[in-house]
């Protein structure tokens, strides 16, 4: 080797140890998000859409079926999102909503509470007693801002994703005491289903009333919608969950038109407002296995997003985020090991352009006895060569899960696989529109969504925590006062509070306080994360302001 080779040689050897050095002193963060003035980045109005479920597989089949269009947020994707909980690698939608929603990474169930455990590589630790402790959302700290807010989704909105962004409880399943917390959270617009968790209560309590009492419309009908004037609405148009669009009945309204008129009704608030949009039963449908429900959603949610996007383009002044908590049943296109490459996209989409509504639909096509399977698969599945272990599997499913039996039928057909029924923990793709170019790219964690969401709106989240959720028993009893519980309804508990001067009742849920017999409204929710079958004292929330009631 000439002098000149090695010279060469060396100077090519630092440079590479120049750029590795480089390299280890570039964190994540800073390559995923760019550098601009605070006032470039703050926005008067925010958009989140949540597509659940969603993964890149979804996305492409859908797009295919659409004769192969970008979707709208198509041109807004720039990254991808890290999707794990506490601790797991695969994360619940309860989880996933409440970091998302608060910052926090939290456990299976848990929704808008710190988990018990925090595990997973590169997370800090619970400090004892902040276990199970309520932590502000992005909703309540703009509601608390001045900014109007509202939730919008297609499942019932008790459901772990509006819930995660409007309710604290570490069990996502108790629907009724999340809906209560969503009542009292005075937010200005909500739209989706679940007005059964309204009126058939085990509580008793009547909370379309309360809904009324607090200056709300209350409808349930698409023509109710479309012509409302109201500037707060709560909108339920089924006893659960809405159909997936491809099945949706005239009564209800599509995700589009839902969004349409949130936003026409928030944009009225001059401080500006906070949105989140659900596409819920994208999920639903790759939890079934089933490819037409998946793109009969996906394809609905993006119309949503166009909506979404119009808006923002022509306000000037709103940032739209898009992005899926986690990817659901590990869908591929393709489940060949052989010729794949040889397969013309017809081959995938054909099967699926014969069905004329997804597994949830056709199962309302069949009658009692399902004796007329070969016929209903027939017309409206376009299948025609049912063996019989595919008809026995349909005659046999339980009521409500023929679409996990009719799915995999399709998807067989349409050469689909399947890794799961439930979720995976791969990364999802992030979508970003921000009127200024003040968007991350790159791959983030969910909890960078939140960071972007203060950063946009100019909140403070953990500030937001200390003002609405401060544990009762620490902070009464540094003052001298005695805590006890109400428990006689055990469904409507009431921490009471007496320093032997005053007393102070604290229904749970509810955004009140009655001092000496007068109701006081709370800027937030009173919080009980215990059992209720128990009602440790320790376990009890308030606001600071109720706090400084008692001094």
């Amino acid at each position: 080797m000439t002098g000149f080779a090695k010279k060469r040689l060396i100077s090519l050897v630092l440079a590479l140890v120049f750029l590795l050095s480089m390299v280890g002193t570039v964190s994540a963060q800073q390559l995923a998000i760019p550098q601009m003035p605070a006032e470039q980045k703050q926005v008067k109005n925010l958009i989140m859409m949540i597509p659940d479920g969603m993964g890149l597989p979804h996305v492409t089949l859908a797009r295919w079926y659409k004769g192969g269009e970008l979707f709208t947020m198509d041109q807004m994707a720039c990254g991808l999102v890290r999707t794990y909980a506490s601790d797991s690698a695969i994360t619940d939608s309860a989880p996933a909503a409440t970091v998302m929603a608060t910052g926090y990474k939290s456990h299976t169930g848990f929704i808008g509470t710190l988990p018990d455990i925090a595990n997973m590589p590169g997370l800090d630790p619970i400090k004892p007693g902040e276990e199970r402790r309520p932590v502000a959302t992005i909703l309540e700290a703009a509601k608390l801002k001045g900014l109007a807010t509202g939730l919008v989704a297609t499942s019932q909105i008790p459901h772990a994703t509006p819930a995660g962004f409007s309710a604290h409880y570490p069990n996502r399943n108790k629907y009724e005491l999340l809906i209560e917390q969503q009542v009292y959270n005075n937010i200005d617009v909500v739209f989706g289903g679940g007005y059964q968790y309204l009126e058939k209560r085990e509580d008793k309590e009547n909370l379309i009333s309360a809904l009324k009492n607090r200056g709300y419309e209350y409808i349930t009908e698409r023509d109710e919608l479309l012509t409302t004037k109201g500037d707060k609405v709560w909108g339920m148009f089924a006893p659960v969950d809405l159909a997936y669009d491809f099945d949706r009945p005239e009564h209800e309204p599509t995700l589009a038109e839902m969004t349409k008129k949130a936003l026409e009704i928030l944009s009225k608030d001059s401080d500006g407002f906070f949105l989140m949009i659900e596409g819920s039963k994208i999920d639903w449908a790759a939890h079934a296995n089933d490819p037409i429900g998946v793109i009969s959603d996906i394809m609905a949610f993006d119309d949503a997003v166009k909506v979404a996007l119009d808006f923002a383009l022509s306000d000037g002044n709103t940032a739209l985020i898009v992005a899926a908590d986690h990817f659901t049943g590990g869908m591929s296109i393709g489940n060949l090991d052989k010729d794949y490459d040889i397969q013309h996209v017809s081959a995938f989409i054909e099967p699926l352009k014969k069905a004329k509504v997804t597994g949830e639909g056709l199962e309302k096509k069949l009658n009692s006895d399902r004796s007329n399977i070969i016929e209903v698969m027939e017309e409206f599945f376009g299948i025609c060569d049912l063996t019989e272990d595919e008809i026995h599997a349909i005659a046999t499913v339980k009521a409500g899960a023929v679409n996990e039996v009719v799915g995999p039928i399709i998807s067989r057909r349409a050469l689909l696989g399947w890794t799961s029924h439930g979720h995976t923990g791969n990364d999802v793709v992030l979508y970003m529109y921000h009127p200024r170019g003040y968007r991350y790219c790159g791959v983030i964690d969910n909890s960078d969504i939140n960071k972007y969401m203060q950063d946009v709106l100019d909140i403070n989240l953990t500030e937001t925590t200390e003002k609405l959720f401060v544990n009762a028993y620490d902070a009464f009893t540094a003052i001298g006062a005695s805590l006890k519980v109400d428990s006689k309804d055990p469904e409507n508990p009431i921490l009471i509070v007496n320093n032997g001067k005053k007393e102070m009742k604290f229904p749970v849920n509810k955004d009140i306080a009655i001092i000496n017999g007068k109701e006081i409204q709370l800027p937030g929710v009173v919080v009980y994360t215990g059992e209720f079958d128990e009602f440790d004292i320790s376990k009890w929330y308030v606001s600071q302001e109720a706090i400084d009631l008692m001094k």
